[in-house]
């Protein structure tokens, strides 16, 4: 609501109380999910849709973050290697280099620049990395578990 609000007047709301916002949603979201697919018995199609949800949600919140990191910033948090016109982190570019560090890609053409530009991406990173690891242990491990006869 306060991205509609911020898109029709844009001086109503400032860009970084929608983006705060949004963030604390979107971790809120996160959490439940994560705590849903590791408290679940067993692996079914509705823990596989949650995780692959949480995955998603997680480059959404990351999205969020270089974001206002970008409108906080006011000397630019990222350095863009590209000749096209767009420089600023708003929208799709802070989406594509938020999924492209998530997976570990790392294209390089965006580049975080500032110290905390830096420190948000390495962590996005480690948490991509981690977050697969310890899913795939996690649905594996339910998976190959022995199933009770006592239902």
């Amino acid at each position: 609501m306060g991205r509609w609000i911020n898109h029709f007047r844009p001086n109503l709301v400032p860009p970084a109380v929608f983006l705060v916002a949004g963030l604390v949603l979107v971790a809120f979201v996160v959490v439940n999910l994560l705590r849903f697919v590791l408290r679940a018995p067993s692996v079914n199609t509705e823990v596989l849709c949650a995780s692959i949800s949480a995955y998603l949600m997680l480059g959404l919140m990351w999205t969020m973050a270089y974001w206002l990191v970008d409108q906080l910033t006011p000397e630019g948090a990222f350095s863009f290697n590209t000749n096209a016109g767009m420089h600023s982190m708003n929208g799709f570019n802070a989406f594509y280099f938020s999924f492209v560090t998530l997976s570990t890609v790392g294209y390089g053409d965006i580049t975080p620049v500032s110290k905390v530009a830096r420190m948000l991406a390495a962590m996005e990173a480690i948490t991509g990395l981690l977050y697969m690891a310890i899913l795939i242990a996690r649905l594996v491990a339910l998976y190959s578990s022995p199933k009770s006869d006592d239902s």
